[in-house]
């Protein structure tokens, strides 16, 4: 049976602005080559890294429909709004299944359960506890967001097993673990990121991602600081609603001139990156499911993480590990890395192994589809 899908709680698709919009594009891709038909109602606005990185016309992305929604373009009111309006057209619309992506998002998961939709809600992380949402009406909304996933969804999926305990042991509420997928990498050379920043297959260490607090690349910066390497550290990733945080990053690096700063970075220079690391690092404090890690992993790299669920439970005992927010502990573990290219190497080769066979996004669809149709 065909289904009619909504999707919304991504800024916007085709992007790769951050985790959500990854997943909202590879689903709705996927379901639509299945047959099914899937609209996504993206927000107004510009690209959270600047309006340099704007794709011109989104009124499809392959097969799936976009929609764009009316959006209040002010800090804090954006995703609300939008949110809203999404909301309001998935109610409306002639859809078998509304599926909200985060928690902010699913605060208004009652709209179209009123009408008789059947909702799924897929928690990508518990983004309250974010630093930008710790307090504040933000962090009310999106708290409530949870609460009213688990009072109105029909189904609730979970991209970690810690994520899946806490609905658990807070709600009572079972939940799905459905994980992320990674798609096979694209192996290239070094070119552009040579010709761009000065680097060559095994010179740097990489940091790539959204530019802000949770990620830990203060305690990156600190610690890479301390290290004694010929490597460059290259910081890949754009800032998220302001440059605020950026330019404090910025501002601790400066002294040092083996730190190099990227800005958001897509398409092929993004393969060059992952595929030329000596190692990759996600020094995260919060993570739903790390993305940008099994790319990482993929594209075959000896990879440092902190000791948080969400990395360990991806990277088994096939990375470094370290304690989560500890500089002494990153910095002693880089260090290493740096004088230990055999260990590198041979985390290198068991990398991309488990990964292409523990998350396919095919298994991803296949699952979440199934969730659909259920009961």
């Amino acid at each position: 049976m065909i289904l009619k899908i909504a999707m919304f709680g991504q800024k916007r698709i085709p992007s790769r602005e951050g985790g959500v919009e990854i997943v909202v594009e590879e689903l709705s891709t996927r379901m639509v080559k299945q047959g099914h038909e899937v609209t996504c109602y993206n927000r107004k606005g510009h690209h959270v890294s600047g309006r340099e990185y704007d794709i011109e016309k989104r009124e499809a992305c392959g097969a799936v429909k976009i929609k764009t929604v009316p959006t209040i373009d002010i800090k804090g009111l954006a995703a609300v709004s939008s949110a809203f309006f999404a909301a309001l057209c998935s109610a409306f619309g002639q859809y078998d299944v509304v599926h909200i992506h985060a928690e902010g998002p699913a605060f208004f998961c009652w709209i179209p359960k009123m009408v008789g939709k059947k909702v799924v809600v897929t928690i990508h992380g518990l983004d309250w506890s974010r630093e930008k949402w710790k307090n504040g009406l933000g962090s009310w909304f999106i708290r409530q967001g949870e609460r009213n996933a688990v009072k109105y969804a029909d189904d609730i999926i979970v991209l970690s097993e810690r994520v899946q305990n806490y609905f658990y042991k807070t709600y009572g509420k079972t939940t799905y673990f459905i994980p992320n997928g990674v798609n096979k990498p694209n192996v290239q050379t070094t070119k552009i990121i040579t010709k761009k920043f000065g680097i060559l297959k095994d010179s740097y260490i990489l940091f790539l991602g959204r530019l802000v607090p949770e990620k830990g690349i203060r305690y990156l910066i600190e610690a890479f600081k301390r290290t004694d390497t010929d490597k460059m550290l290259v910081i890949a990733g754009g800032s998220s609603d302001t440059d605020d945080f950026e330019n404090e990053l910025k501002k601790m690096a400066e002294n040092d001139q083996r730190i190099i700063f990227t800005g958001f970075v897509q398409g092929q220079i993004l393969d060059e990156l992952y595929s030329n690391a000596y190692i990759y690092v996600l020094p995260s404090d919060l993570e739903g499911m790390p993305l940008s890690l099994l790319e990482a992993m993929s594209y075959g790299n000896c990879c440092l993480v902190s000791d948080i669920p969400e990395c360990a439970e991806v990277v088994e005992d096939k990375a470094l590990i370290f304690k989560k927010s500890d500089v002494q502990d990153l910095f002693e573990k880089l260090q290493d890395a740096c004088e230990n290219s055999e260990e590198v190497m041979n985390l290198k080769q068991q990398a991309a192994k488990i990964i292409s066979q523990k998350y396919n996004w095919d298994d991803v669809v296949k699952k979440t589809v199934e969730l659909y149709r259920k009961g």
